[in-house]
Protein backbone atom coordinates (compact mmCIF):
# COMPACT_ATOMS: atom_id res chain seq x y z
CA UNK A 1 0.00 0.00 0.00
CA UNK A 2 1.64 3.31 -1.23
CA UNK A 3 1.64 5.97 2.12
CA UNK A 4 0.83 9.61 0.41
CA UNK A 5 2.59 12.59 2.24
CA UNK A 6 0.21 15.84 1.77
CA UNK A 7 2.39 18.74 2.45
CA UNK A 8 1.73 20.60 6.22
CA UNK A 9 0.74 23.66 3.77
CA UNK A 10 -1.30 22.50 1.48
CA UNK A 11 -3.37 20.84 4.57
CA UNK A 12 -3.73 24.08 6.21
CA UNK A 13 -4.82 25.54 2.30
CA UNK A 14 -7.18 23.49 2.79
CA UNK A 15 -8.36 23.98 6.04
CA UNK A 16 -8.29 27.50 5.36
CA UNK A 17 -10.34 27.59 2.31
CA UNK A 18 -12.78 25.25 4.00
CA UNK A 19 -13.07 27.57 7.01
CA UNK A 20 -14.00 30.34 4.81
CA UNK A 21 -16.14 28.54 2.34
CA UNK A 22 -17.88 28.08 5.69
CA UNK A 23 -17.69 31.06 7.23
CA UNK A 24 -19.12 32.39 3.55
CA UNK A 25 -22.00 30.09 3.77
CA UNK A 26 -23.08 30.91 7.36
CA UNK A 27 -23.40 34.78 6.20
CA UNK A 28 -26.19 33.39 3.80
CA UNK A 29 -28.03 30.73 6.49
CA UNK A 30 -27.91 33.66 8.39
CA UNK A 31 -29.72 36.14 6.61
CA UNK A 32 -31.98 33.43 5.47
CA UNK A 33 -33.09 32.89 9.29
CA UNK A 34 -33.80 36.28 9.71
CA UNK A 35 -36.32 37.20 6.72
CA UNK A 36 -38.24 33.41 7.94
CA UNK A 37 -38.14 35.55 11.62
CA UNK A 38 -39.38 38.52 10.14
CA UNK A 39 -42.34 36.97 7.78
CA UNK A 40 -42.95 34.65 10.95
CA UNK A 41 -43.70 37.93 12.91
CA UNK A 42 -45.71 39.43 10.27
CA UNK A 43 -47.86 36.28 10.23
CA UNK A 44 -48.36 35.93 13.95
CA UNK A 45 -49.32 39.54 14.13
CA UNK A 46 -51.65 39.38 11.00
CA UNK A 47 -53.16 36.07 12.67
CA UNK A 48 -53.72 38.44 15.80
CA UNK A 49 -54.84 41.10 14.01
CA UNK A 50 -57.39 39.64 11.48
CA UNK A 51 -57.84 35.83 12.67
CA UNK A 52 -56.54 35.05 9.62
CA UNK A 53 -53.26 33.51 8.73
CA UNK A 54 -52.07 34.80 5.00
CA UNK A 55 -49.24 32.25 4.61
CA UNK A 56 -49.69 28.77 4.39
CA UNK A 57 -45.94 27.45 4.19
CA UNK A 58 -42.63 28.74 4.82
CA UNK A 59 -39.40 27.05 3.35
CA UNK A 60 -36.03 27.87 2.79
CA UNK A 61 -32.46 26.94 1.51
CA UNK A 62 -28.73 27.77 0.84
CA UNK A 63 -27.42 26.21 -1.94
CA UNK A 64 -24.57 23.82 -1.54
CA UNK A 65 -21.16 24.78 -2.62
CA UNK A 66 -21.60 22.50 -5.49
CA UNK A 67 -24.62 23.89 -7.05
CA UNK A 68 -22.91 27.64 -6.55
CA UNK A 69 -19.69 26.47 -8.32
CA UNK A 70 -22.40 25.37 -10.92
CA UNK A 71 -23.84 28.67 -11.46
CA UNK A 72 -20.11 30.38 -10.99
CA UNK A 73 -19.13 28.03 -14.49
CA UNK A 74 -22.29 28.36 -16.26
CA UNK A 75 -22.28 32.55 -15.40
CA UNK A 76 -18.37 33.10 -16.59
CA UNK A 77 -18.77 34.33 -12.59
CA UNK A 78 -14.84 34.67 -11.71
CA UNK A 79 -14.23 32.09 -8.64
CA UNK A 80 -13.69 34.50 -5.68
CA UNK A 81 -15.61 34.96 -2.63
CA UNK A 82 -16.62 38.59 -3.51
CA UNK A 83 -17.58 38.30 -7.27
CA UNK A 84 -19.69 35.36 -6.23
CA UNK A 85 -21.85 38.04 -3.51
CA UNK A 86 -22.07 39.90 -6.39
CA UNK A 87 -23.18 38.14 -9.17
CA UNK A 88 -25.17 35.61 -7.36
CA UNK A 89 -28.14 36.85 -5.73
CA UNK A 90 -29.93 33.64 -5.03
CA UNK A 91 -27.84 31.48 -2.91
CA UNK A 92 -30.12 32.20 -0.20
CA UNK A 93 -33.86 31.46 -0.48
CA UNK A 94 -37.12 31.59 1.00
CA UNK A 95 -40.26 30.31 -0.54
CA UNK A 96 -43.61 31.84 1.26
CA UNK A 97 -46.66 30.01 -0.48
CA UNK A 98 -50.39 31.66 0.24
CA UNK A 99 -53.63 31.08 -0.09
CA UNK A 100 -54.50 33.71 -2.27
CA UNK A 101 -52.74 36.02 -5.03
CA UNK A 102 -53.84 39.42 -2.66
CA UNK A 103 -51.69 37.58 0.02
CA UNK A 104 -48.72 37.02 -1.87
CA UNK A 105 -48.83 41.01 -3.00
CA UNK A 106 -49.78 42.00 0.69
CA UNK A 107 -46.73 40.07 2.28
CA UNK A 108 -44.22 41.69 -0.29
CA UNK A 109 -45.19 45.09 0.72
CA UNK A 110 -45.05 44.53 4.04
CA UNK A 111 -41.88 42.65 4.06
CA UNK A 112 -39.92 45.30 1.66
CA UNK A 113 -41.77 48.36 3.87
CA UNK A 114 -39.38 47.59 6.66
CA UNK A 115 -36.67 50.44 7.57
CA UNK A 116 -33.87 47.45 7.48
CA UNK A 117 -34.66 45.54 4.44
CA UNK A 118 -33.26 46.48 0.89
CA UNK A 119 -34.90 46.06 -2.68
CA UNK A 120 -32.04 44.84 -5.00
CA UNK A 121 -34.63 43.84 -7.72
CA UNK A 122 -38.06 42.18 -8.12
CA UNK A 123 -39.72 40.29 -11.10
CA UNK A 124 -43.86 40.01 -11.55
CA UNK A 125 -44.22 36.40 -12.76
CA UNK A 126 -47.63 36.32 -11.49
CA UNK A 127 -49.09 39.51 -13.65
CA UNK A 128 -46.05 38.71 -16.53
CA UNK A 129 -46.47 34.62 -16.28
CA UNK A 130 -43.28 33.19 -18.33
CA UNK A 131 -44.23 31.47 -21.60
CA UNK A 132 -44.52 27.72 -19.77
CA UNK A 133 -47.57 28.89 -17.92
CA UNK A 134 -45.00 29.43 -14.09
CA UNK A 135 -46.41 32.10 -12.09
CA UNK A 136 -44.26 33.30 -8.84
CA UNK A 137 -43.46 36.54 -7.67
CA UNK A 138 -39.16 36.87 -7.17
CA UNK A 139 -37.86 39.60 -4.56
CA UNK A 140 -34.01 39.81 -3.74
CA UNK A 141 -33.92 41.84 -0.79
CA UNK A 142 -30.76 42.70 1.59
CA UNK A 143 -31.14 42.25 5.34
CA UNK A 144 -28.55 43.09 7.68
CA UNK A 145 -26.63 40.26 9.90
CA UNK A 146 -24.95 41.54 12.99
CA UNK A 147 -21.61 39.28 13.38
CA UNK A 148 -18.67 39.71 15.98
CA UNK A 149 -16.78 41.37 12.83
CA UNK A 150 -19.13 43.91 12.31
CA UNK A 151 -22.63 44.26 10.16
CA UNK A 152 -22.98 42.61 7.01
CA UNK A 153 -25.59 43.02 4.30
CA UNK A 154 -26.87 39.59 3.01
CA UNK A 155 -29.02 39.11 -0.17
CA UNK A 156 -32.37 37.12 -0.40
CA UNK A 157 -33.94 35.26 -2.94
CA UNK A 158 -37.67 35.70 -1.92
CA UNK A 159 -40.41 33.39 -3.75
CA UNK A 160 -44.26 34.46 -2.82
CA UNK A 161 -46.77 32.27 -4.82
CA UNK A 162 -50.09 30.91 -4.26
CA UNK A 163 -50.57 26.90 -3.13
CA UNK A 164 -51.54 26.07 -7.04
CA UNK A 165 -48.70 28.21 -8.12
CA UNK A 166 -46.49 25.87 -5.89
CA UNK A 167 -47.86 22.42 -6.97
CA UNK A 168 -47.85 23.29 -10.52
CA UNK A 169 -44.04 24.64 -10.58
CA UNK A 170 -43.31 21.36 -8.20
CA UNK A 171 -45.27 19.03 -11.00
CA UNK A 172 -43.30 20.90 -13.47
CA UNK A 173 -39.91 20.56 -11.99
CA UNK A 174 -40.59 16.94 -11.78
CA UNK A 175 -41.87 16.23 -15.31
CA UNK A 176 -38.49 18.50 -16.27
CA UNK A 177 -36.48 16.10 -14.22
CA UNK A 178 -37.45 13.21 -15.79
CA UNK A 179 -37.00 14.67 -19.10
CA UNK A 180 -33.93 15.79 -18.61
CA UNK A 181 -34.70 18.80 -19.72
CA UNK A 182 -36.17 17.55 -22.91
CA UNK A 183 -39.70 17.02 -22.37
CA UNK A 184 -42.48 16.33 -25.22
CA UNK A 185 -44.09 19.24 -26.76
CA UNK A 186 -47.35 17.29 -25.82
CA UNK A 187 -46.66 17.36 -22.19
CA UNK A 188 -45.38 21.05 -22.45
CA UNK A 189 -48.83 21.92 -24.25
CA UNK A 190 -50.61 20.08 -20.99
CA UNK A 191 -47.97 22.25 -18.70
CA UNK A 192 -49.17 25.24 -20.22
CA UNK A 193 -53.31 24.19 -20.35
CA UNK A 194 -52.62 23.05 -16.17
CA UNK A 195 -51.69 26.46 -15.55
CA UNK A 196 -54.62 28.41 -17.03
CA UNK A 197 -56.24 26.26 -14.79
CA UNK A 198 -54.35 26.79 -11.33
CA UNK A 199 -55.13 30.50 -12.59
CA UNK A 200 -58.39 30.36 -12.64
CA UNK A 201 -58.64 28.21 -9.54
CA UNK A 202 -56.90 30.86 -7.78
CA UNK A 203 -59.51 33.91 -8.98
CA UNK A 204 -62.19 31.69 -8.19
CA UNK A 205 -61.15 30.97 -4.33
CA UNK A 206 -60.12 34.46 -4.37
CA UNK A 207 -63.97 35.63 -4.72
CA UNK A 208 -65.20 33.27 -2.80
CA UNK A 209 -62.70 34.32 -0.03
CA UNK A 210 -64.30 37.98 -0.45
CA UNK A 211 -67.07 36.95 -0.31
CA UNK A 212 -66.83 35.50 2.98
CA UNK A 213 -64.35 38.18 4.75
CA UNK A 214 -66.22 41.11 2.77
CA UNK A 215 -64.85 42.90 -0.08
CA UNK A 216 -61.48 44.78 0.30
CA UNK A 217 -59.81 46.71 -2.12
CA UNK A 218 -57.01 44.54 -3.98
CA UNK A 219 -53.73 44.89 -3.50
CA UNK A 220 -51.62 47.09 -6.27
CA UNK A 221 -49.06 45.07 -8.62
CA UNK A 222 -45.70 45.76 -6.48
CA UNK A 223 -43.75 48.08 -8.31
CA UNK A 224 -41.27 47.42 -11.30
CA UNK A 225 -37.90 48.66 -10.26
CA UNK A 226 -35.95 50.59 -12.99
CA UNK A 227 -32.68 50.61 -10.82
CA UNK A 228 -30.46 48.00 -8.44
CA UNK A 229 -30.28 45.68 -10.53
CA UNK A 230 -32.09 43.01 -12.86
CA UNK A 231 -32.78 39.87 -11.67
CA UNK A 232 -31.71 36.54 -13.10
CA UNK A 233 -32.76 32.83 -12.92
Amino acid sequence: MTTVNVDESVIALAKELRDEMQQFLNEYSFGMREIETKLEILRDDFSHQHSYNPIEHLSSRVKSVESILEKVQRRGVAPTFEAIREEITDIAGVRVTCSFVNDAYRLFELLVGQDDIGLVAVKDYIASPKQNGYKSLHAIITVPVFLPRGKVRVPVEVQFRTIAMDFWASLEHKIYYKYDKQVPQQLLDELREAALTASDLDERMERLHRQIRGAEEPVPAPRQISSGGTHRA
